[in-house]
């Protein structure tokens, strides 16, 4: 008699934990949320059972779900599909990973969380590296307001939310006020130069697209006004001309001439979409491309010292001639120092 009791309670218990996972999987296929009574329907249950399995879904699972006008939602944030990857394909994550982590200058939790969710599905070698990489991650610096703003920002991309915020000038840009901005979040992207984050998106508050630094930031606030998926072709075309970031300048074409010692190493590697090469009879190389603005290229082409010279625009030319002419004369002056 024990015995066959003990077993339906264990089939009740099991059957109780397969609808509540039932009424998870439904409510995370319905983002807007469902009427108790339509999660009644589709788990054959009762209207009462199913308040008692929303109940028993926050307070034993610790899954966060809402509640408004009469219908249940889990958060969106809660949890994602469960991830499947080939080893080829979990290869691809780890080294995209990397590169975020030498990419960061802080500690980023949630970089550290799906560094931790991924290791568990890896085989032993991938995951130890995973492991290596979370210990060099955690000993570096915090910036809590710098991970509060990006979350707030992630969630007005996902949720396609207006944003508005404070902006700090470039410090290239001193005679620039800081400003407040309204922002359709577009995209967020770290930059390869700067290991920084850029949000891109359209500013309500200059009618165009512009790009903000996530660093220069200030008190970031989320409106409840929703706007419209961009055109993709807008998109599409976001870093047509962009050197790396920065894609809300006015286009400029380029000339650069390099030495015949660095021409090989140039032509290994595809560094625009634009660009157009031609090798001279000396053995040099003359490179074109038309980017938006100059800022981002300008620290490309000082990379290469004097293996290379600015032909246009010429403000460019003058601009990178005389840093170089600082550069020598700062040299000068401490070779002449006893």
């Amino acid at each position: 008699m024990m015995a066959a009791m003990d077993e339906e309670r264990g089939s009740a218990k099991r059957d109780r934990l397969a609808r509540m996972t039932r009424i998870l999987a439904l409510l995370n296929a319905h983002p807007d949320g469902m009427k108790p009574a339509e999660i009644a329907h589709r788990v054959d249950s009762s209207v009462r059972t199913v308040y008692r399995d929303l109940r028993s879904i926050e307070g034993e699972l610790n899954m966060p779900l809402w509640s408004e006008g009469g219908r249940w939602g889990v958060d969106a944030e809660a949890f994602l599909p469960p991830l499947k990857l080939t080893r080829s394909e979990a290869m691809a994550v780890v080294l995209s990973a990397r590169l975020m982590v030498r990419y960061a200058d802080t500690y980023d939790p949630d970089l550290a969380a799906s560094f931790e969710k991924l290791a568990a599905i890896l085989p032993a070698a991938l995951r130890e590296h995973v492991d290596r990489s979370l210990d060099a991650l955690s000993r570096r610096p915090t910036d809590e307001a710098f991970s509060r703003h990006v979350h707030l920002l992630t969630q007005a991309w996902a949720e396609r939310r207006v944003v508005a915020f404070d902006y700090d000038p470039a410090p290239y840009a001193p005679e620039a006020a800081p400003r407040t901005a309204r922002v359709r979040p577009y995209l967020i992207e770290p930059s390869l130069w700067t290991h920084a984050l850029y949000l891109i998106g359209w500013d309500e508050t200059r009618d165009a697209i512009r790009t903000f630094k996530v660093e220069r930031i200030r008190d970031v606030s989320l409106t409840p006004d929703p706007f419209p998926p961009p055109e993709q072709a807008i998109l599409d075309r976001m870093f047509e001309l962009a050197w790396d970031i920065i894609a809300d300048q006015e286009p400029v074409e380029v000339v650069l001439r390099f030495s015949a010692a660095v021409a090989s190493r140039v032509r290994e590697a595809r560094w625009h979409p634009t660009e157009r090469v031609e090798i001279e009879p000396d053995g040099s190389l003359t490179w074109r491309a038309t980017v938006a603005g100059t800022i981002e290229i300008r620290l490309w082409i000082l990379s290469w010292g004097d293996d290379v010279e600015v032909l246009s625009p010429a403000a460019l030319r003058d601009d990178v001639g005389r840093t170089h002419a600082r550069a020598a004369g700062r040299y000068e002056l401490a070779g002449a120092r006893p």
